[in-house]
């Protein structure tokens, strides 16, 4: 395998790779490494950024450390992703550094790693660096006074989405097989649909939140970026289960999440729209337009049966959502050690967060279940819900530099009007590759399971991935 072949193979083949000792970890780390000081900051001016820090010497280090313990005998049973990369979005905690969260606003570095990173480490991975997000991972593009602006390896004029942004971008370049990811209102499902990557938002409770018990009230959950949904299973098979601090823990499934990628589903039951919630100001692109529709006969194709089913969003669909998003950003800024460094848009956004009383977001909790009960109706007679990712492609870097935040929020509310509501419900949901359209940007679809059935989305989007096999696209400057 040469080296652009392994740089872009995925975290579940490069550990196949490095247990057969066909790779050493310190090969894979080294050539990530070289890579990522190549491209990801040096093309023409245009930087990708997608790494805020990137750890070279202690990567290497656990890589050596990692090729010692399989060369003492083998240790893939216990540590499946022993050497294997993998980066972490900068909301997520590593011991010893900051967690920016986009700004320069943060504190003192965290002593001890999130319990996901802490899971990461214990099934054998190398932790590479952390990747860059939008101020307080409140927006779907990752530009930042502070870090400066994260593109798209398909086209560096444009954003690859947020707030998983630089995760996004990292992976879609070829600097790292896979990358921690958090979804508050799409943040996992946007930049893979905009980067041509599989993006699961699991069930809420199925990653431990840890050291936090929540995240933005419940709205927010730990995923990953991945190349393929055999790399997400993976993750999600040595990652998943809460601990005493979470709030929120749903049962183990019946097997294994890898064993449900592994098998195509029979016959499914899909409803399709492209409605939006009642308030939400949206266009559907033509080329995501078009991707959609190719999906639905594809799916009709493999077996499934289509019915054309709107989702019962309800009036109350965008209030659900901004009470709980602006109330944790306000509550995430205030807590900060410097929140007088924020940007002025986020400040703006912290104040209007903080208008929210607690009656209010306790009300809103509250309604949590029957919201959910009336928007999964669809889920019935119906075993997947499949929409569009996003309703437009990528926009351009700066876009929206220099608006205010109200412009800013009901702007991108536009783009992305699909991914927010499941959030609220908490049920998983996943951005699925569906081609690129007439620009050359990556276009997706959605699909939206029954609560703590991410088996089924992975099941449906691994056969789809037979049929759509998006993992051999790269883009063209960093292949």
């Amino acid at each position: 395998m040469d080296a652009v072949d392994l740089a872009y193979a995925g975290i579940a083949r490069q550990a196949q790779l490095i247990a057969s000792g066909e790779v050493s970890s310190r090969e894979l780390v080294d050539l990530y490494l070289e890579r990522i000081e190549r491209l990801d900051r040096s093309k023409s001016g245009e930087n990708l950024n997608a790494y805020r820090i990137v750890f070279a010497e202690r990567a290497r280090l656990e890589a050596d450390q990692a090729d010692a313990r399989r060369g003492a005998g083998g240790d893939s049973g216990r540590r499946p992703l022993l050497g294997v990369p993998i980066a972490v979005k900068d909301d997520i905690d590593v011991a010893g550094e900051v967690t920016t969260y986009g700004t320069n606003a943060y504190g003192a570095p965290a002593a001890t790693d999130a319990e996901v990173v802490r899971r990461l480490r214990e099934a054998g991975a190398v932790i590479i660096g952390k990747t860059n997000v939008p101020e307080l991972t409140q927006w779907p593009f990752t530009e930042t006074a502070t870090f400066g602006a994260t593109r798209n390896p398909w086209n560096l004029q444009h954003a690859p989405g947020g707030s998983s942004g630089g995760s996004a971008a990292a992976v879609a370049a070829g600097l790292v097989g896979a990358a921690l990811g958090s979804d508050s209102a799409g943040s996992i499902r946007i930049p893979a649909a905009w980067c041509g990557l599989f993006g699961l938002k699991p069930q809420r409770g199925r990653v431990s939140m840890a050291p936090r018990s929540r995240g933005w009230h419940g709205l927010s959950v730990k995923g990953l970026l991945a190349r393929t949904v055999a790399d997400t299973a993976l993750f999600h098979d040595v990652a998943s289960g809460a601990i005493d601090v979470d709030a929120d823990s749903v049962p183990a499934p019946d097997v294994p999440f890898s064993t449900a990628a592994a098998t195509y589903p029979g016959p499914l039951r899909i409803a399709y729209s492209t409605s939006v919630p009642a308030g939400a100001i949206a266009r559907l692109d033509a080329d995501a337009r078009k991707a959609f529709d190719e999906t639905v006969e594809l799916l009709r194709s493999l077996g499934h049966k289509l019915t054309q089913r709107d989702p019962d969003y309800g009036a109350g669909a965008i209030p659900a959502l901004l009470v709980r998003y602006l109330r944790g950003i306000h509550d995430n800024a205030v807590a900060l050690a410097h929140p007088e460094r924020l940007e002025r848009r986020t400040q703006s956004m912290s104040r209007i967060g903080g208008l929210i009383p607690p009656s209010l977001l306790e009300r809103s909790l509250a309604g949590e279940a029957e919201f959910a009960r009336k928007l999964g109706s669809v889920f019935e007679d119906h075993d997947v819900l499949l929409t569009p990712a996003t309703a437009q492609p990528p926009p351009r870097i700066g876009r929206l530099q220099g608006r205010g935040a109200l412009w800013t929020l009901n702007t991108v509310a536009g783009w992305v009007p699909y991914n927010g509501v499941w959030n609220v419900t908490g049920q998983p949901a996943a951005a699925v590759p569906a081609g690129f359209g007439s620009d050359g940007l990556p276009r997706a679809v959605q699909i939206v399971g029954r609560p703590a059935d991410e088996a089924t989305l992975l099941s449906l989007a691994a056969q789809i991935e037979r049929e759509r096999p998006w993992a051999q696209q790269r883009p063209p400057e960093f292949s």
